[in-house]
């Protein structure tokens, strides 16, 4: 079964721009579709129906003070109410996080993002890919960052977000086509 024919999408917030450069990448990997937490942390109602009709949903936040945003945050919050229903019990889910420094608390973002998952009795999935940690590795490498988690990013606080690193990009690719992947596994 082709990632095509699992309906994947990839809710994020972006405040910068550098959680949207990563969530493009992992919804490039996924063929997924991408909607958008607004700066009030707002998804419109054609997102939330999307959430409803997904086979994955790949979640991303950037980490800000050792968590998701407050945006994400309300988002989540909101999701109480497919949770009542149980609407997204057994889907696939999986998340990604980018903040300024190399450990930035970026775990506890992931960590977040795997108990709202839970919460919602999805199914979760990791990055699947080796750590580049040899002394050979160049930070360009993929999954340099070393998660197994989920897929992260590590952005200067001082660098645009057309500046991220190719390596960190490929890093979340190669992760959304991994959770299509296992997504189509439990759809088959």
């Amino acid at each position: 079964m082709s990632n095509a024919s699992v309906n994947t999408v990839v809710v994020y917030h972006s405040g910068y721009g550098h959680t949207q450069r990563m969530a493009q990448s992992v919804a490039d990997g996924a063929g997924a579709e991408l909607v958008a937490v607004d700066a009030d942390g707002n998804v419109s109602e054609a997102g939330w129906a999307a959430l409803n009709a997904a086979d994955a949903i790949i979640m991303g936040s950037p980490t800000y003070m050792g968590t998701v945003s407050w945006q994400f945050k309300k988002f989540a919050d909101a999701s109480s109410k497919p949770w009542f229903s149980q609407a997204w019990k057994d889907k696939v889910f999986a998340g990604f996080t980018n903040s300024a420094t190399m450990n930035g608390d970026k775990l506890s973002t992931l960590h977040y993002l795997f108990t709202l998952a839970m919460q919602h009795g999805g199914i979760w999935v990791g990055t699947g890919l080796m750590p580049s940690n040899s002394k050979a590795a160049q930070r360009n490498d993929i999954n340099y960052v070393g998660s197994f988690s989920g897929a992260m990013a590590q952005s200067p606080s001082d660098a645009g977000a057309a500046e991220m690193l190719p390596g960190d990009l490929e890093t979340a690719r190669l992760f959304g086509a991994r959770v299509a992947a296992t997504a189509a596994k439990f759809k088959a």
